[in-house]
């Protein structure tokens, strides 16, 4: 019951300093990621509500990224703690196998391993998407917020505004509007057919979902390339159909895991976005499911701190040659993703290193323990 007591301890110090790691390295890393998202609402007129969310959709993706670090620096200032707090000694001396210890740090790292192939290959994919939706469904784009006076703006693809200036409420005065993709024909009745549009106007106000003009003219070209002239003293442009440059369409990394493994094995090839780029697919789907596979690898590498030498010198500094060992460990499985789509042989090796190395140092482990106790 005692011996419990302690496994539990030691098990939920590490739990919290891998939590407080985590979430410390999460808040820098959203806080960042958040001042880039941050051109949503100024070049591209989103509100901030669509800014927010669309922010907080994107949290879980960098606490995945940040899962295996985390647990590497929990690991080495736990057990330096449990050491510098003579708690180990504790242990030892009451005949407490080094073995359990080590065992028990690699239940943690299984855990987690499972943890993080739950947010790579079901949460993140699904929050991803939602993100992209959100900016999809958005109709709530603000023109105003947007258009800068004195400056040419095409943040919405295929039209060109310049405003002069804009008056202190809101109004914009001497206006140009250079349409080039037919975003303004379904607004104006009389430009249906036109190819090219191109509106000039003195001033304006955006009212809901239209764009009110006064006193302009309205020049189209259609397919014949038959020019038309439209002078008017009102006219109201609608804004629905104007999408802006963010990308809408979900990428690899925002599509659900079973229908990257279709794609991958040729199931429903025809409706598979990323079907001439397996290579993607495989380091895609490399990355949900293998690279967790490196964090009980890493509770074995810190199970090392476990060893005892008699050179008290390599008792101090080998907190930091494991810590290399392992960061070293984590590079080469980040350099082995970069290559695993690249053939089958990358694949299995990326998948296989981890598990083969995790068994010679368990094994050397558990030599190496057995060899303390006689």
């Amino acid at each position: 019951m005692l011996k419990n007591k302690i496994y539990n301890y030691l098990a939920g110090e590490i739990f919290k300093n891998f939590i407080t790691i985590l979430l410390t390295f999460t808040a820098i890393a959203w806080t960042v990621r958040a001042v880039n998202f941050l051109d949503l609402m100024i070049e591209d007129g989103f509100s901030v509500y669509i800014y927010f969310k669309y922010s907080l959709l994107n949290i879980s993706t960098i606490v995945t990224r940040f899962v295996p670090l985390s647990f590497l620096l929990s690991m080495i200032i736990s057990i330096a703690k449990f050491e510098r707090q003579q708690e180990l000694l504790i242990l030892w001396t009451t005949g407490t196998n080094k073995i359990k210890i080590a065992n028990i740090f690699f239940l943690i790292g299984f855990s987690i391993a499972l943890l993080q192939i739950i947010l790579g290959v079901i949460v993140n994919p699904l929050t991803l998407n939602k993100s992209r939706a959100l900016l999809r469904e958005a109709d709530n784009i603000k023109i105003n917020s947007v258009l800068k006076s004195g400056d040419f703006s095409d943040i919405f693809k295929g039209i060109t505004f310049y405003i002069d200036k804009k008056s202190s409420s809101n109004e914009l005065i001497d206006i140009f509007i250079r349409d080039s993709n037919g975003s303004l024909s379904t607004a104006v009745g009389k430009i249906n057919n036109s190819v090219n549009t191109t509106i000039l106007a003195k001033k304006g106000t955006v009212v809901g979902d239209k764009l009110v003009l006064y006193n302009g003219k309205i020049q189209t070209i259609d397919e014949k390339k038959t020019i038309k002239n439209i002078n008017f003293e009102k006219t109201e442009l609608s804004i629905k159909n104007f999408s802006t440059r963010t990308i809408t369409q979900p990428k690899i990394q925002e599509t659900s895991s079973i229908e990257l493994f279709n794609c991958l094995i040729g199931k429903f090839l025809q409706n598979c976005a990323f079907k001439k780029n397996k290579k993607i697919v495989i380091e895609n789907l490399s990355r949900r499911v293998g690279m967790p596979l490196y964090i009980p690898l890493i509770s074995v590498i810190s199970s090392y701190l476990l060893i005892y030498k008699k050179n008290i010198r390599y008792n101090f500094i080998r907190k930091y040659i494991v810590f290399i060992f392992a960061f070293i460990v984590l590079i080469a499985g980040e350099v082995l993703l970069r290559f695993s789509g690249f053939s089958i042989t990358n694949f299995v090796l990326y998948f296989f290193s981890p598990l083969i190395l995790l068994i010679i140092l368990y094994t050397i482990l558990l030599k190496k323990t057995m060899s303390e106790r006689v």
